[in-house]
């Protein structure tokens, strides 16, 4: 006879979020039947994960994640992405390398310029307000490329998305609600544009299903049949560009 459903141990998510000096941190979490103890580490990809016994339970595991917290952060912090929003640096947009050029002038908005090496972005407002004019205009345009294919992944799944809203995390590129309010990264504009519409999808489907069971996958494949290509591109290079 099994426990009371009183006394049932609280099932083990298989992501959890732990607030850091840095922000919300998304963290992975792995039941592993030969851990003795909680463990937290990262990934090759740079990920956090949190490894639970399988006999752990998830109170204790959470606590342990919050008295870890500053570590995670630490370690987090010293990844270090190989692109710069500064002048003459290198930053791709939709998956291509574009070259940063600063402008003194004050008045104006970002541009794509053609050059015989490579694209440019010009930035008006001189260096010091690069990086937030930059980021503001990054934000728009990936705004306006996840408005367009979250419209059309709601249209093949027959959904409706309630809203959009772009944030500044440092390990999730997407979330939804059970309203069917959409969370991106604004990062996804960075990569190649099937990779910001997988993202979508993925965040789509999860209105109809709010777990990653493989009735989603399902799903996703149902609006975005090649998702795995894209998803393999994200795990590969997705730290690089979170760590932005």
């Amino acid at each position: 006879m099994g426990l009371p459903r009183l006394f049932a141990r609280p099932p083990i998510p298989e992501t959890t979020e732990v607030v850091t000096t840095s922000g919300p941190v998304t963290v992975g979490v792995r039941v592993n039947a030969r851990a003795r103890s909680y463990r937290l580490s990262i990934s090759a990809r740079g990920e956090p994960v949190l490894t639970v016994p399988r006999a752990g339970r998830w109170p204790e595991a959470q606590a342990f994640l919050e008295r870890n917290s500053g570590w995670l952060s630490a370690r987090l912090n010293r990844i270090q992405s190989p692109y710069a929003l500064a002048p003459g640096a290198i930053l791709p947009l939709r998956g291509i390398s574009h070259r940063l050029v600063s402008l003194d002038r004050l008045r104006g908005l970002v541009s794509i310029v053609d050059s015989v090496d490579e694209p440019e972005l010009h930035v008006p407002g001189g260096p010091d307000h690069m990086r937030r004019r930059l980021i503001d205009w990054l934000k728009s345009e990936a705004r306006a490329d996840l408005e367009i294919a979250c419209a059309h992944h709601a249209g093949n799944l027959e959904v409706k998305v309630s809203g959009i809203t772009l944030r500044d995390q440092s390990t999730r590129w997407g979330s939804c609600s059970s309203s069917g309010s959409l969370n991106f990264n604004w990062r996804l504009v960075l990569a190649p544009p099937d990779v910001l519409d997988y993202v979508a999808a993925h965040e789509v489907a999860h209105i109809l299903e709010m777990n990653h069971r493989p009735v989603f996958w399902r799903t996703v494949a149902r609006t975005c049949p090649d998702y795995e290509r894209p998803k393999a591109w994200l795990k590969a290079n997705g730290a690089a560009l979170m760590a932005l």
